[in-house]
């Protein structure tokens, strides 16, 4: 009778653990959708685009492809690197089509935009391309994730080495003019005189010029020793291919702020050897690294980038705080992302702070020469690791109104 009435009680709280737990796995519309809001037809095609699309989508069906036997979908649009457009397709992705979480955003001015709607509708977005640091700034929200690197990192990476070195104590700047470009010229230029170094000044260009020459004549007759490019994408490389076309290299040194391993694919390292550059990851890190660079070879043909990573390891750590809390409630989300460390392939320990942004390992880089190259895509060989308590700004510092000081 003891031994019945004991199956019965246990029963009886297995079935009520079991309901507890059904509850409490629910999801708002009965699916996760996530939206991946790209440049895919300009300036940030390369660096983002169909690879950021494709490296979510490998994390969803990494994931299993469902939450709580729900389906996990994924949709996408070109914000055409205007920020009205941005910020129109993300309102109308929140209110009629219940997305639930945007990430990737290329181009600062657009994340910008879309980190006002997000903290507007209670959504989440996931920055893996911008640099811009009023998103974990002016611009901070409990939904608003900064991810893969910040102009901060950028300029105590690449910045800070070069205007340490013997001759790299006077800048000029070639800047993209927008939110981006104009941040990390701000950044760069705050670790420069804090070297002792001199900004020169600046020439700042339309976003996707084409035409460089008085940008880089203006550079020349600055006499700064090394020329900023504050810009990134097909900016970069044309800003570079010019500076080599005008015999700008040999007499002054080009410092990449932003530069990816597919700028030095297209630029070639016969060109681009022995620049320096800051990048949150590389796909020949380890053993994980190759792992995901060979998958995702498979299906673009071309290797991924730290953005591409970040998109995945970003959308990876978003599920698992969706799976955490049972639910995908945003404030219940919010708490699980700050909450649980990232260990993967991209970040050890990385972790998301109260102002947003998820800190991690930066690490600076230097292109290979031609010689030191096993062939396509081993372009970059480390020059130094820089911890994450040093690779970005000290929360301190932060204006974000969440941080409690």
């Amino acid at each position: 009778m003891q031994t019945s009435l004991w199956k019965c009680t246990a029963a009886s709280i297995a079935l009520t653990a079991g309901a507890a737990t059904a509850h409490a796995q629910t999801l708002s519309d009965d699916v996760i959708r996530i939206g991946v809001l790209t440049d895919i037809s300009g300036v940030y095609a390369d660096v983002s685009g169909k690879g950021a699309i494709e490296a979510v989508k490998m994390a969803v069906e990494d994931f299993g492809g469902t939450m709580f036997g729900k389906p996990i979908e994924v949709i996408f649009a070109d914000h055409l690197n205007k920020p009205d457009i941005g910020a129109a397709k993300a309102r109308e992705w929140f209110d009629r089509d219940g997305v639930d979480m945007i990430t990737d955003l290329a181009n600062s001015g657009v994340a910008l935009a879309v980190a006002g709607i997000a903290k507007e509708k209670k959504r989440h977005i996931i920055v893996n391309n911008p640099s811009n640091m009023g998103l974990t700034n002016a611009m901070c929200s409990p939904y608003t994730i900064h991810y893969t690197y910040d102009a901060y990192s950028l300029a105590h990476g690449t910045g800070r080495t070069v205007a340490e070195q013997p001759g790299g104590d006077t800048w000029y700047f070639l800047t993209v003019d927008f939110a981006f470009g104009i941040g990390l010229e701000e950044q760069v230029s705050e670790v420069v005189r804090a070297a002792n170094g001199k900004v020169l000044g600046a020439a700042r260009h339309p976003l996707g010029t084409t035409d460089y020459s008085s940008y880089i004549l203006q550079a020349q007759s600055s006499g700064a020793k090394i020329i900023g490019l504050a810009s990134t994408g097909h900016d970069s490389i044309n800003a570079i291919k010019a500076a080599h076309e005008f015999g700008l290299t040999p007499k002054q040194k080009l410092a990449g702020l932003l530069l990816w391993i597919n700028d030095i694919h297209s630029i070639g390292i016969d060109v681009a050897q022995g620049m320096m550059l800051t990048n949150a990851w590389y796909w020949d890190m380890n053993d994980g690294s190759r792992e995901f660079a060979k998958r995702y070879y498979e299906r673009m043909n071309s290797m991924p980038n730290m953005a591409h990573a970040g998109d995945y390891s970003s959308t990876m750590h978003y599920l698992k705080a969706v799976q955490a809390a049972g639910t995908d409630d945003p404030d219940a989300v919010s708490a699980k992302m700050r909450e649980m460390p990232i260990n993967d392939f991209f970040a050890q320990d990385g972790k998301v702070r109260e102002d947003g942004r998820m800190v991690h390992d930066m690490y600076l880089w230097e292109v290979k020469s031609p010689s030191e190259s096993k062939g396509p895509w081993d372009y970059f060989k480390l020059v130094k690791t820089i911890p994450a308590d040093k690779a970005f700004a000290p929360l301190a510092d932060s204006t974000c109104y969440l941080v409690k000081k």
